[in-house]
């Protein structure tokens, strides 16, 4: 018997009234104790999120974690002489905009905006994050307020290091009953055989099954793969993004299933 199969989704028209704003947070530029190359964030994590946004309908509003000019990771660029991305025309596509480099070039420093102005908050992995966002206060008050409010809270790849120990307002780990995933170690492994050394200064996932009363998954390396748990939204790697953002899609719609 023939089978019709049909797929539908939104498309945004060019023009329309925007449905709000989502804050996407990217670490700035940082040199690695590991390997004391420069670093700082994994294109695809904000390109491929981003195109989901805005072909949803929402703004989005990029700032860092000092604020001023961005930095993506070499091998994260598609323009790279090494050629570990020139397959992400994505990336390639926005780098071609004036406007996605002029964002660039000059971000707000994420203590300087007004979070109510928000309907959720995406934060980009990348080698810089393993350095810049574990531990930071003011990343972790941030990012556990838009929680604590019900909006969609995403991390994805190595961003995922926030959670390792970002506590809510009563005290515990975010994470704590959550199930959630991050870069994982056998990813960790194929990069560090990449390039013949150790790059980064310890694992997610090696970290995040430390942790008591929570739940760390990963999929094949490299896969898409992206966990809502409540509004809180995580994906696997730089392969994830896309999909960890079509989570904060699907719940600002309504579309919690």
């Amino acid at each position: 018997m023939r089978k019709v199969k049909e797929v539908h989704s939104y498309v945004h028209l060019h023009g329309a009234p925007s449905k709000g704003k989502i804050l996407m947070v990217a670490s700035s530029p940082s040199v690695s104790q590991q390997t004391n190359w420069p670093i700082g964030f994994w294109a695809a994590e904000l390109t491929h999120p981003l195109r989901v946004f805005q072909e949803a309908g929402y703004d989005v509003e990029l700032v860092s974690t000092n604020g001023g000019k961005l930095e993506m990771d070499g091998y994260s660029n598609p323009l790279d002489e090494s050629g570990y991305s020139s397959h992400d025309i994505i990336s390639l596509g926005y780098l071609q905009k004036p406007e996605f480099n002029a964002m660039l070039e000059n971000t707000k420093k994420l203590t300087e905006i007004d979070e109510k102005k928000y309907n959720a908050i995406f934060l980009i992995g990348g080698q810089g994050p393993m350095y810049t966002f574990r531990g930071n206060k003011d990343l972790e008050s941030l990012f556990v307020n838009f929680y604590e409010n019900g909006k969609p809270s995403a991390s994805v790849c190595h961003s995922t290091a926030l959670l390792l120990e970002a506590k809510t307002s009563d005290g515990e780990l975010l994470v704590k009953g959550k199930t959630w995933t991050g870069f994982a170690d056998a990813e960790e492994d194929f990069a560090d055989q990449a390039v013949g050394m150790k790059i980064q200064p310890y694992r997610i996932e090696t970290e995040a099954r430390k942790i008591d009363g929570t739940t760390f998954k990963v999929e094949v390396p490299f896969s898409a793969y992206a966990i809502a748990d409540g509004n809180l939204i995580t994906g696997q790697q730089q392969n994830s993004g896309a999909a960890a953002a079509g989570l904060v899609v699907d719940q600002l719609s309504g579309k919690n299933n």
